[in-house]
């Protein structure tokens, strides 16, 4: 456990749609705006961070393709000292939870008091690919370009939203379940921004791009405020499945996020007020093609650690890498009850998730634990879990408590 882990700071930059507002950021320098921001927001030198740790899923979108060191870049654009080590990890959507996790664990080894984890993704810097060409002696002819981005998922397994679909057929979970999950997503999230529950952790930015006037974007993207039930139900399945839709589906997303946590002494010695301690945290795989079931799986271990009931969280996000993630992960963590399960779902992603609010998969295991420390403290305290789960079924889990 890590009750003697406290947060200090959570910000986050808006998600953008893909070819969004963001589209023409450089991944270092979106990186860096959080992790800039973090600092400022508790007045605090740079050369306090003792580690970074960073959720980097995709260096394809790096000036530097290979061995970019995203990590390094990001922290020396934020101006950070150079003498801070990094860590850059590939968790997939699970990326920037574990960042924290890391962070925590070298906080328990006692090597260091400070930290930064979080994680960017641009999915709009994501270029084509052009393979097998090098030592094919190459000279006249077409060349076949790949997007990474179609049917996104693993070469040698199933597209996640296949496997998906898979699993939240087998829990008998109906289309227009998820379809009325994806709705219920923009409905939340647009009650969340009607009541500026946002405004917090959203860092807003100067938007210049050439084919428009200069704005200030300070609302994430991807919501969409005319979603409806007929419009979703119009959406046909993707990749052969038979519920998986554009519709209750996140989007690819850009975007970055930035916690700033130390010991709780460390905190004292500063003069900081804590915004949550850490109460636990936990990583799990199971197999590979069970991708949906995985937060659930990880929320068990994390109640484990903490010693506390389900009962016990007042509020709780489930991350919806598809509208089927919550709803299977609900299920299983009630033993497949279906009462129990609508119970739990009322506490569950009361902001929106995913859906409405975008997915840069390795920035959103840090946006979940930071839109539930807020909730919490606007709530007057308690305890708080996130869980998400990530590519080739990983997951993570964090409780909080304020």
């Amino acid at each position: 456990m890590y009750r003697d882990i406290n947060i200090v700071s959570a910000v986050r930059t808006p998600f953008g749609r893909y070819g969004g507002s963001l589209r023409e950021f450089d991944y270092f320098d979106l990186g860096a705006l959080p992790m800039k921001e973090v600092l400022k927001r508790v007045n605090l030198e740079p050369d306090v961070v003792d580690e970074v740790f960073w959720g980097v899923g995709d260096t394809s979108a790096c000036k530097d393709v290979y061995t970019p060191v995203a990590a390094r870049q990001t922290l020396l654009k934020a101006g950070l000292p150079a003498e801070t080590p990094s860590t850059a990890l590939d968790k997939a959507c699970v990326s920037a939870m574990s960042a924290v996790k890391l962070g925590c664990m070298g906080m328990k080894l006692g090597e260091i008091d400070v930290a930064i984890g979080g994680g960017a993704t641009s999915f709009s810097q994501e270029p084509l690919v052009v393979r097998g060409i090098r030592f094919q002696g190459f000279r006249l002819g077409d060349v076949k370009m790949e997007d990474p981005l179609y049917a996104l998922g693993y070469k040698d397994f199933n597209p996640v939203s296949v496997d998906t679909d898979d699993v939240a057929y087998e829990y008998g979970i109906s289309r227009d379940e998820q379809d009325e999950w994806a709705l219920r997503s923009h409905q939340n999230y647009r009650s969340a921004w009607n009541a500026g529950k946002f405004e917090e952790e959203i860092l807003p930015l100067e938007i210049n791009l050439k084919d428009r006037e200069t704005f200030t974007l300070n609302i994430d993207e991807q919501y969409r405020s005319n979603s409806s039930l007929d419009s979703l139900r119009r959406l046909k399945p993707v990749y052969g499945t038979r519920a998986i839709t554009a519709g209750n589906s996140p989007g690819l997303n850009d975007g970055a996020t930035a916690i700033l946590f130390m010991t709780r002494a460390k905190a004292y010695s500063l003069g900081l007020e804590p915004l949550a301690e850490i109460v636990s945290m936990s990583s799990i795989a199971i197999d590979p093609h069970r991708m949906p079931e995985g937060p659930a799986y990880a929320a068990m271990k994390a109640l484990n650690l903490a010693d506390i009931d389900l009962d016990e969280i007042s509020v709780m996000e489930i991350n919806e890498a598809f509208a089927a993630v919550p709803l299977v992960s609900t299920l299983l963590l009630t033993d497949k009850d279906k009462q129990k399960a609508k119970r739990l779902r009322e506490r569950t992603n009361i902001n929106g998730s995913a859906i409405a609010i975008g997915h840069p998969n390795t920035a959103s295991g840090a946006r979940l634990i930071m839109n539930l420390i807020y909730e919490l403290r606007r709530r007057g305290g308690g305890y708080a879990l996130g869980a998400i789960c990530g590519g080739l079924a990983q997951a993570d889990a964090c409780i909080i408590k304020v």
